[in-house]
């Protein structure tokens, strides 16, 4: 028989990705979504349980219906701009939910957990590549739910026996490489699909912020890791048999410039750029050492490179815009 995993968040681009890739590794992926940011149509490899991590009662019946051997869990709110503007939001939704799922997790005798954190907790950037040895001090409330559930993780590990494994994961992109699902927030806020949106003529215009910062064309770098990547590494975690927390990126980084010429090169589409000036607290450059992931979970990002980024989301935007259907919102900025 099958080993099942719930998903929490599982309707979503990582969640929804990590389904996908528990299916072919031989698991039964459960998602457990309130389809708030997520999508019904990106449920395709396991069950669904439509609820919220607020709700105790859906949340026993899907543990005691299904019996998970672990969970891997994704939902939460994340955007950075929200969250300082609307805290409350994100305290409620992403701390009180985490509770309630480790609380029924003890309910139930589950004892493995996989947690989708963020380098978001490491705040401004002390060194690059940043290790997880790298002070947490985050500045922002979604940094900071991520950095406060990885505490109570601890707490309930010393309590209640429940390992975590807190994948700090850098720059989310690309689409699965089969094109049957990919990126589609509202609002959009990524820069990969941010640009080629633009070159589809759903936007005007791309802003950059910020060209003085001591990189290589003036414009900030980031470590962008493919979401196939990253689900790979999710099923990975599975097998941990202590509690971490471990970085996933690629230990390189693109600049926002290189990835705007990637896509009109791939695109052949001029597209329109601002520039404006760099945002408060915006770091020059975020890389992640990637070598402990390399070691506890024998993962190496293998479809990470930029022409995938690009072509892996272009053929899922492109299928985006021709089923509009698909999208909450059509963008008109």
């Amino acid at each position: 028989m099958k080993e099942t995993i719930l998903v929490t968040g599982g309707a979503g681009y990582i969640g929804s990705h990590t389904c996908k890739a528990l299916a072919k590794a031989g698991y039964t992926p459960v998602v457990f979504d309130n389809l708030s940011t997520g999508h019904a149509y990106a449920i395709k490899w396991g069950p669904f349980v439509q609820g919220d991590l607020s709700d105790k009662t859906k949340l026993d019946e899907a543990f005691s219906k299904f019996k998970p051997k672990a969970v891997i869990h994704f939902a939460a709110d994340a955007l950075v701009v929200e969250s300082i503007n609307n805290p409350g939001k994100y305290y409620r939704n992403n701390i009180a939910g985490t509770i309630s799922l480790l609380e029924a997790m003890r309910d139930h005798e589950v004892k493995k957990l996989v947690f989708s954190s963020s380098c978001a907790t490491y705040g401004q950037p002390q060194f690059n590549p940043i290790t997880e040895k790298h002070p947490q001090s985050p500045i922002n409330p979604y940094g900071r739910t991520k950095l406060m559930a990885e505490q109570i993780f601890a707490d309930f590990e010393a309590a209640h026996a429940i390992q975590a494994i807190n994948l700090r994961y850098f720059n989310a992109a690309g689409a699965d490489l089969e094109t049957q699902i990919g990126e589609n927030h509202a609002p959009e806020t990524h820069l990969i699909p941010v640009v080629i949106q633009a070159a589809l003529g759903l936007r005007e215009e791309v802003v950059v912020y910020g060209t003085d910062f001591e990189t290589k064309d003036g414009s900030a770098v980031r470590d962008y890791v493919h979401v196939q990547d990253l689900a790979n590494a999710h099923v990975s975690a599975l097998k941990c048999e202590k509690s971490a927390s471990i970085n996933l990126g690629t230990g390189t980084g693109h600049s926002v410039l290189e990835i705007i010429d990637a896509v009109q090169k791939y695109c052949g589409k001029e597209i329109s750029v601002r520039l404006e000036a760099r945002r408060l607290g915006e770091p020059g450059i975020l890389t992640a050492d990637n070598s402990k992931a390399k070691e506890l979970l024998n993962w190496v990002p293998e479809t990470s490179d930029l022409p995938t980024l690009i072509e892996s989301a272009w053929k899922w935007h492109q299928l985006l815009f021709e089923n509009a259907h698909l999208v909450r919102t059509v963008l008109k900025c």
